[in-house]
């Protein structure tokens, strides 16, 4: 199949994941006990008061007029109204969207830059004990729940140390970036957590391809060894890279909820966090909507650049 029809395919596929996900998420959300009336209006609304609120907000009608309402909204750009924080959704995500896409985008970057070293450094030491001691690192990161480990580096560089703050930058974005010192922690959590996982992925890749003939051809022409691992070898093993991390976003976005709760970090985790814990529906429902594109966009992304820098793939092979 040619890739330009493999994208559309996988286009398609993303539009039907959405609408899977939207009607999931609709549904759910909706047979969650008290209500939006309820939520909206509190414990002590009297009936005649959640009639009426239902019959203004179109609640009153069968769960599958509501979803179609919801969702026409929905395609022209209106993701609702917040009653509890009296602002449009499309204005909370405004606001908290950029600075959780500059705390995941950030972890990300370390945790690849950083995967990549301890990739090197495994390969090279191939079952030695340098390559044991990382492993044994790499499975612990990665087993360990995401709140407990920021919770240890809390306990660690915060109150004992005292070298970092115990709470993430407060404020617009704009003031998010002028204290980077509050976001070592935050984007340190997320980065560990995310490098274990990568950091074995390249370790695998990269011992693969130091066994392909072209890497023994360019030991034959007297290439040194650093020059075959990082020149010849590393390029080919990072491909795949690409599409790991399109995978890994659902993790990457789950484990920013949790470390923004943890830190107190203004972002669409505390956000979602907070909406959850108030019912508030419309909220919750432009949140999920918003993770899920940018998970699935993700993913088609991942799999468009993959394309672009396999040439295999880009002929067909």
């Amino acid at each position: 199949m040619a890739p330009t029809k493999q994208l559309a395919r996988r286009l398609g596929q993303a539009v039907v994941v959405l609408l899977l996900v939207s009607v999931i998420v609709f549904t759910l959300e909706h047979l969650l006990p008290g209500g939006p009336a309820r939520a909206e209006l509190g414990t002590r609304a009297t009936p005649s008061a959640i009639e009426a609120f239902n019959r203004a907000n179109g609640l009153d009608q069968p769960i599958p007029g509501q979803y179609l309402n919801w969702l026409g909204q929905l395609l022209q750009g209106d993701l609702g109204y917040s009653y509890q924080q009296n602002q449009s959704v499309n204005a909370l995500l405004s606001a908290n969207l950029p600075k959780t896409l500059v705390l995941t985008g950030t972890a990300l970057l370390v945790a690849v830059v950083l995967a990549i070293g301890v990739g090197i450094a495994q390969a090279a030491q191939r079952k030695r004990p340098l390559d044991a001691a990382l492993s044994g690192l790499a499975f612990t990161l990665y087993s360990m729940p995401v709140f407990w480990l920021a919770l240890l580096l809390v306990d660690v560089f915060a109150v004992r140390l005292g070298v970092l703050p115990a709470e993430a930058p407060q404020g617009d974005l704009a003031q998010v970036l002028s204290h980077p010192q509050a976001m070592v922690l935050p984007v340190l959590t997320i980065a560990l957590v995310t490098l274990a996982a990568f950091s074995r992925y390249i370790r695998s890749s990269l011992t693969d391809e130091l066994t392909q003939d072209y890497v023994r051809a360019a030991k034959a022409r007297g290439a040194s060894r650093s020059r075959v691992l990082l020149v010849h070898a590393l390029r080919n093993a990072l491909i795949p890279v690409v599409t790991l991390i399109g995978l890994s976003l659902p993790s990457l976005i789950g484990g920013a909820v949790i470390v923004e709760v943890v830190f107190n970090y203004p972002g669409m985790g505390l956000l979602l966090y907070h909406a959850a814990l108030s019912d508030d529906y419309p909220v919750l429902l432009g949140v999920s909507m918003a993770v899920a594109t940018a998970t699935v966009l993700g993913s088609f992304l991942a799999d468009a650049a993959y394309q672009l820098v396999d040439p295999r793939v880009r002929s067909g092979r």
